[in-house]
């Protein structure tokens, strides 16, 4: 190994002491790091409910102890054992089990496998990156998977975006804005009403208007849906969705259960599509990135993202479960 074995770095690590998970900061060296082919300088990780869940220990996230948490990384190659990165590489990652059973972005170097990284496509760096982060990814598969079901812009009716102050929602709702799309937008939080007309949203719905058990079948208001959320929101967009119309499944921040009938699937033809980010193979996932890059609106992105030094982590993986953090929380571990 080039890097000497005595190089401290920063990292936020979670252990479990008396059946509790713990959040500290630490310093490590390189020796700590898994034994992985390519070593990364992460420069930026970001902050997910999945990491709210992980770094709390309020879900069944991590799978092992002690872990790095963080499921997204950007930076550059340090070494590399494999030919598909040099040193002196830009590159992304997100999902595969990193920062769960994985030690993850939340330090100042990783060592991580090297068919989990993406490179960086132009136009983005590793700050916007993470900006973006898995939440933004998720955004844009979910786009693709309504445009691939036949799902554009002219259609008559606008897109449903449920979640959308957070941050799958509000970049689903600046992507599909800037793609020409008429966007409605539902939030628990109507104070935040201004900002996602901001984002590009043409109406605001409260989540009480939805949050209910629905007939099987409601008045058709949507061309389709992006759904982070779940439960009943989920079965209502389903139940209002136009004849021909798709959903995009991409979360369960209100719930893992869906009370719903067939009923819109076989009298309405709608679609209900699955989006996963953790898996999605290396073509798919390149094409998403590029997407972001060329579509996703960087002044829209810029007013959702807050940049904080890792020491605050554990303090907004709290807010972020409680729906206290609105848009996207980029983490500096060199900060």
């Amino acid at each position: 190994m080039n890097t000497s074995e005595s190089t401290t770095l920063k990292a936020l690590v979670v252990n479990q002491r008396e059946g509790r998970t713990v959040a500290e900061l630490a310093n490590l060296t390189d020796a700590d790091l898994p034994p992985e082919p390519v070593l990364v300088a992460v420069e930026y990780s970001s902050l997910n409910y999945k990491d709210g869940l992980a770094v709390t220990g309020k879900g069944k996230i991590v799978r092992r102890f002690p872990l790095v948490p963080g499921i997204d990384l950007a930076g550059t190659v340090l070494e590399s054992a494999s030919p598909d990165h040099r040193p002196g590489d830009r590159v992304v990652l997100t999902g595969w089990g990193v920062g769960e059973s994985y030690w993850g972005g939340y330090a100042q170097r990783a060592r991580v496998k090297p068919e989990w990284l993406t490179p960086l496509p132009e136009g983005l760096d590793s700050r916007r990156a993470m900006a973006i982060g898995t939440a933004g990814f998720t955004a844009m598969l979910a786009v693709i998977a309504l445009e691939e079901a036949g799902i554009g812009p002219e259609a008559d009716k606008p897109v449903l975006v449920t979640g959308a102050s957070g941050g799958v929602g509000s970049v689903a709702v600046a992507l599909l804005s800037k793609l020409g799309y008429r966007v409605a937008a539902l939030t628990g939080r109507p104070e935040n009403g201004a900002f996602l007309r901001e984002m590009g949203a043409e109406q605001v719905i409260g989540r009480a208007e939805m949050d209910q058990s629905s007939r099987p079948l409601e008045a058709q208001r949507w061309s389709g849906a992006i759904d982070a959320v779940g439960g009943r929101i989920l079965a209502r967009a389903l139940a209002e969705t136009d004849y021909g119309g798709a959903v995009a499944a991409c979360g369960l921040a209100g719930g893992a259960d869906l009370p719903t009938t067939v009923m819109p699937f076989i009298l309405r033809g709608v679609k209900l599509l699955g989006v996963d980010s953790v898996q999605c193979p290396r073509e798919p996932r390149r094409a998403a990135w590029a997407r972001l890059a060329r579509d996703l609106p960087a002044a829209a992105l810029e007013r959702v993202t807050q940049v904080v030094p890792l020491a605050e982590v554990p303090r907004l993986a709290e807010a972020i479960l409680a729906g206290q953090v609105r848009g996207r929380v980029v983490v500096d571990p060199n900060a």
